[in-house]
């Protein structure tokens, strides 16, 4: 047996460390999990307000006379799920117009949000730049042409891709051809295309290198990397830029061994990124925006299913659920993975069992993608128990092939001062 293929038991330690656990029952805001999806049904997506809460107020303390935070609605685009990022004094980052509604309907003032996004359209700009905009932040040159030919006028900062050796992160957004903005090497060919611009006021620079970024000390030479390319294009315009974006990429642990962003490292490396604006007069005053979605929400959601059937075949347990790929494909393996690595899993009715079987956990779709983990050290199952996915809090139903076979959507549901609702998109 390799290391990759040793059962995976990592899930109780890491519920125990973000939930509390009360005899044999996860709990979440305090209600059991049993107690809440007896009400709701599943599969179903439970998300924990207060721990949202914290993550965002302990990042806010870590850049605080630095940077505001600015929701990625990306993440989790549930209403109810961005207003109270937006109770806790968040921006809104989006990339599509339906986001923007639901930023709107989640109360989110239209000069508090940004759009970054590499296909825009024409209906969309339109319906933004005429409804309200903070900034759009532009990737091409037709957007350009789409903006100036929608005849109004938005601020705007460019998207530029860094270099190869200024991104990391398990996700690579940049450093390597891609359709993610202007090359950072290209920047004094892409400033003359707004010499003619009428309607576009050219304010600011968005940088975003890498998603899932665990060490701090990548987090920082990041930053440092863009504001360095903020202070040559001010310097190349001969002016002001109003916007420094730091684009987001700040990630949680999913798998055994990975350990959380450390934000007190954040912290102490803040004194330096801010010397390092002072000394460019021309981006000292800018407005400096960290863009983080993952980091806020994805500890304080669960996936719910309910066990539909145990089965062996040539030697292997197969537990069999009602949820599956088509709820949370990066539970799946399918959204990023290269090699697939078991997300959190835990059996939220029976916290204190021994976790003594093994088994490969399945949904109920009629293909072998369907796989929610593999070799999975669990207790002893049987139809009617429950099993729970951790760190589901982003790229959840939102991004998953939902249609799938025709499945119902799961219920998404808050937890918020011991009790819940569920919620709708």
């Amino acid at each position: 047996m390799s290391p990759t293929d040793k059962p995976q038991s990592h899930g109780p330690a890491l519920a125990a460390a973000q939930f509390e656990i009360r005899d044999n029952d996860l709990m979440i805001g305090g209600l059991a999990v049993r107690g809440i999806v007896a009400d709701t049904g599943t599969p179903c997506f439970i998300y924990d307000a207060d721990i949202m809460r914290r993550a965002y107020r302990s990042l806010e303390t870590a850049l605080s006379g630095f940077a505001d935070i600015y929701y990625s609605v990306k993440a989790n685009p549930l209403p109810a799920i961005i207003s109270l990022f937006r109770q806790e004094g968040a921006g809104a980052e989006i990339a599509s117009v339906g986001e923007y509604r639901a930023a709107i309907k989640a109360g989110v003032a239209p000069q508090d949000i940004i759009f970054a996004g590499p296909g825009k359209g024409m209906a969309e700009l339109r319906e933004v730049i005429e409804g309200g905009i903070g900034e759009i932040h532009i990737e091409s040159a037709e957007e350009i042409a789409r903006i100036e030919e929608i005849g109004r006028p938005v601020k705007a900062s460019i998207r530029i891709n860094p270099v190869p050796d200024a991104q990391a992160g398990a996700m690579r957004m940049g450093g390597k051809a891609t359709a993610f903005g202007f090359d950072e090497e290209e920047l004094e060919n892409v400033l003359p295309l707004f010499n003619d611009a009428r309607h576009i006021d050219l304010v600011g620079i968005h940088i975003y290198g890498g998603t899932q970024i665990l060490d701090a000390d990548t987090l920082a030479s990041q930053w440092r990397h863009a504001i360095s390319i903020a202070a040559r294009m001010a310097q190349m315009l001969d002016r002001r830029l109003e916007t420094i974006d730091l684009g987001g990429g700040l990630g949680i642990p999913y798998f055994a061994g990975e350990t959380p962003l450390d934000l007190e490292t954040v912290r102490a490396a803040i004194p330096g990124l801010k010397t390092l604006l002072e000394a460019h007069p021309l981006i000292a005053d800018a407005h400096v925006i960290v863009e983080p979605g993952r980091f806020l929400t994805g500890a304080a959601g669960i996936y719910v299913a309910e066990v539909n059937s145990v089965k062996t075949s040539r030697g292997t347990t197969f537990v069999v659920t009602d949820g599956g790929m088509h709820h949370h494909l990066a539970a799946s393996g399918n959204l990023g993975q290269i090699v697939k690595r078991n997300y959190p899993i835990v059996a939220p009715a029976m916290m204190r069992a021994d976790h003594a079987d093994t088994a490969t956990i399945v949904g109920p779709l009629c293909t072998p993608l369907d796989t929610l983990a593999r070799n999975a050290a669990l207790p002893k199952l049987k139809a009617g128990d429950l099993l729970a996915i951790l760190q589901s809090g982003a790229y959840g139903a939102s991004a998953s092939p939902t249609g799938f076979l025709s499945h119902a959507a799961a219920k998404e549901v808050l937890v918020e001062d011991g009790t819940f609702a569920v919620i709708g998109r």
